[in-house]
Parts: C-alpha cells; sequence; structure tokens
C-alpha cells in the first residue's frame, strides 16, 4: 500500500509539470509583482503568472532630471490607487533615460498600498485579455509592464493590446492599468512611403491616409504619454555623482571621477542614466567598492 501511494505521488507530481500552476492566496498577498510565462506541455501551451516576491531596490529618490515625468505617473498612479480615473501610459524616448525604472520606482514606493506589477513580454501579448481576467477579481491594483516595445507590421500582439487598451468592454478592468516603454513614438516602423497615403484637399487641409492613421492608432490609446530625452553633461554628472555615493564614494573620490565619466560617455556614444550607472559601477568596483544597488 506505501509503495503505491509513492507511486501515486510520483504520478501527480510529474502530472502537475504540465499543468498551469494555481496561485494560492498566500501567494497573491506575499507577491508584490508577477511575471506572464508560457510552457509547453502535452495538453498544448500553456500561460500562467509567476510570483515575484521582492522589490526592485531602484527608488523614486534615485531617479535624477526627470522631475515631470516622475510627477506625472506619480498623480496617475496614485489616482489609480485610490479608485479615480486614470490613464494608461506610454513612455517614449532616448535608450538608458529612465522609463523602466520610473515604472518599477512606483511598485517600490506603493507596494504597501496594494500596487502590484504584471510584466508581460510582447510575444505574450496575445495572452492580455486571459490576463485581465484572472486580475480583475483581486482587490490589489495591478499595471501590467510591457518593457521595450515595438511591433514590426503584421504582429499579433499590435491587435491584442489596441483591445486591452480600448477596443473591447470585455477586457477592461477598472483595477488594471497598462504601462509600457518604447524607444518608438508610435510603436511601430515608420516609413518615407508612408507619406504617400496622405490626403491634400484643394483648400490646402492635409488628411493622413490609412496606413499612417492605423500606426498611430495604438500610440493615441494610451492617455498619458511621457517624452524622455538625453541628459545635458551636467545632468550625466549629477547622476554618476548619485550612484557614486551609493557605492561609498567621498565627494573627493567623486570630483575625481568626473573627467573619467566623461571619458566612458564619450566611448559609448552618448549620456543617459544607464550610462551614468555603467560607469559609476565600473569605477566603484575597480576602487574596491561595495555592490548595493540594482541596475536602474
Amino acid at each position: 500500500m506505501a509503495d503505491l501511494t509513492q507511486r501515486l505521488d510520483n504520478l501527480l507530481a510529474r502530472l502537475e509539470q504540465w499543468m498551469p500552476p494555481v496561485l494560492s492566496e498566500t501567494d497573491w498577498k506575499e507577491a508584490v509583482a508577477f511575471r506572464w510565462r508560457r510552457r509547453q506541455s502535452l495538453l498544448g501551451t500553456f500561460g500562467y503568472l509567476q510570483p515575484l516576491r521582492r522589490l526592485p531596490s531602484i527608488t523614486l529618490g534615485d531617479l535624477h532630471n526627470i522631475e515631470r515625468q516622475k510627477q506625472a505617473i506619480i498623480s496617475n498612479t496614485l489616482q489609480f490607487l485610490r479608485g479615480l480615473p486614470a490613464n494608461n501610459v506610454l513612455l517614449t524616448g532616448a535608450r538608458g533615460t529612465g522609463k523602466s525604472s520610473l515604472i518599477k520606482a512606483c511598485l517600490h514606493a506603493y507596494a504597501a498600498d496594494g500596487l502590484r506589477l504584471v510584466e508581460v513580454d510582447k510575444d505574450d501579448l496575445a495572452d492580455l485579455g486571459d490576463i485581465v481576467e484572472q486580475l480583475a477579481t483581486r482587490p490589489e491594483r495591478f499595471i501590467v509592464f510591457c518593457d521595450d516595445l515595438s511591433f514590426e507590421d503584421g504582429e499579433s500582439g499590435y491587435k491584442a493590446l489596441k483591445v486591452a487598451l480600448d477596443g473591447s468592454v470585455a477586457s477592461q478592468s477598472d483595477n488594471v492599468l497598462i504601462y509600457a516603454t518604447s524607444n518608438r513614438r508610435h510603436l511601430m516602423p515608420e516609413y518615407m512611403k508612408d507619406n504617400e497615403s496622405y490626403r491634400h484637399t484643394d483648400d490646402g487641409e492635409i488628411h493622413p491616409g490609412e496606413v499612417v492613421e492605423e500606426k498611430i492608432s495604438l500610440s493615441e490609446r494610451f492617455g498619458l504619454w511621457l517624452s524622455f530625452y538625453p541628459p545635458r553633461q551636467d545632468e550625466y554628472l549629477t547622476i554618476v555623482s548619485h550612484w557614486l555615493r551609493h557605492f561609498g564614494c567621498t565627494e573627493a573620490e567623486i570630483e575625481a571621477a568626473r573627467g573619467d565619466a566623461l571619458v566612458w560617455a564619450l566611448e559609448r556614444g552618448s549620456r543617459s542614466g544607464r550610462v551614468a550607472w555603467q560607469f559609476a559601477k565600473d569605477w566603484g568596483g575597480r576602487h574596491g567598492r561595495q555592490f548595493i544597488a540594482e541596475q536602474p
């Protein structure tokens, strides 16, 4: 009898590997974020929420020179947490300027108030309807986070995101917002040939054609747009100084590192918060400083 019980336990364990994991109430309460994952099984492909219990260490105070964007997203997020009207948000602009870090910092700031994050890869956006359905009955407030979002012509996730944003009553829920980041303002590539579809009326008025209308229709469904730009040299050095202080550097050491920081940015061909972080990590490591900060 004991042998049969063991064999049944082994069989159930193997079957569980082919079934979607079911979140317990403890998972819902202890997790501060979730990642939507997909798994192949003998029964087909299924998606499930993977709970993540550690908060990102990046905070709102770590983000410099984006005060306008910071205040806008904080205001929108607080409205959402209070059950007031709030917008889906599209953060666009130069790479490494703090778009995704700002969303993670909001989670860090407001997780205690019931804010939760669900990270969804672009390739899994077709599952948005299923994701929202799982979240709709929960008391927490969820931000569905799509990082580095862009589409090529014909990708299935494009229409799925349009429906989730504004196109279907069944896909909307008052405890779910979508925050997305992208280097493209309209999320899709734009070509010179698209301009051929513009129409000019006799009075000189210009009307975009169907190709252009389709390409901007997705980004326009985000109610709040936030644009990010590369920092000036002095702003870049301010960010470098902040991260070097995180590694315990003295003011004299920070001043001595300024020249190296500028050379680092010149060799990388850009100035950004990410480049500043990477320099501080390299400089701090070479000078024996302790690693105590997460990548912005």
